[in-house]
């Protein structure tokens, strides 16, 4: 589990590719003594399991998934990515509960700046709209934003100037491809209520007929 507050940015020093898979080497500007083997870093919002460490570089395999669904599959040696290491039990929540599994990749179609800051816009994948709300909170290549505007599939959002000089932020530029993490409370609440709907329950397999047949 992470925040989406960035603590850092990596660059990729080596990618190994393994048939469909990969292993990306990442050196960090940050101390990860307190990262060991096992523990997930997020990656350009990825939730990345650490298979070796040494120093502030660490290695990570990357599934075939991953590389074909997420931004990842399109770095190469030299891109920064954005870091955070996985959220400690009692630490403080500054941005939102983020999951690193990445619900699509949206395009950034306005890059602007503003007073020192940015104004961003992304078109982001329809299925994905209806989970994102005004003044809601979303996760763009690992960063907890928040949504000021929604015309359609557009997600109008204000960086601050800290946001944009401490983050990859500040290298990207219109067309580029960006991973997206809804609010998971929205998706939790969507299945609660379709559990509860009847179109679930006259889905069901468990039927009269079914409960005579079991003895029932």
């Amino acid at each position: 589990m992470f925040t989406g507050i960035i603590e850092g940015i990596g660059h990729v020093v080596s990618i190994k590719r393994q048939g469909q898979t990969g292993q990306y080497e990442i050196e960090v500007g940050f101390d990860m003594g307190d990262v060991n083997v096992g523990d997930s870093v997020a990656c350009d919002g990825c939730c990345l399991t650490v298979t070796s460490r040494l120093g502030n570089r660490f290695w990570a395999d990357i599934s075939d998934e991953t590389l074909r669904v997420t931004t990842l599959g399109g770095l190469a040696v030299g891109h920064a990515v954005n870091i955070e290491r996985a959220l400690k039990v009692g630490a403080r929540l500054g941005g939102h509960l983020v999951q690193g599994h990445v619900d699509g990749v949206g395009k950034i179609e306005l890059l602007q700046d503003v007073e020192g800051g940015k104004l961003l816009k992304i078109q982001a994948p329809h299925r994905l709209s209806r989970y994102i709300v005004e003044k809601g909170s979303i996760t763009v290549n690992g960063l907890s934003l928040t949504v000021n505007a929604i015309e359609g599939n557009g997600v109008t959002i204000r960086l601050v100037p800290h946001t944009v000089q401490m983050t990859t932020m500040n290298e990207k530029k219109v067309g580029d491809p960006v991973n997206l993490e809804v609010d998971i409370i929205g998706k939790y609440v969507e299945k609660l209520r379709f559990l509860g709907s009847e179109e679930y329950h006259d889905g069901s397999e468990i039927s009269e007929e079914f409960l005579k047949k079991h003895g029932f």
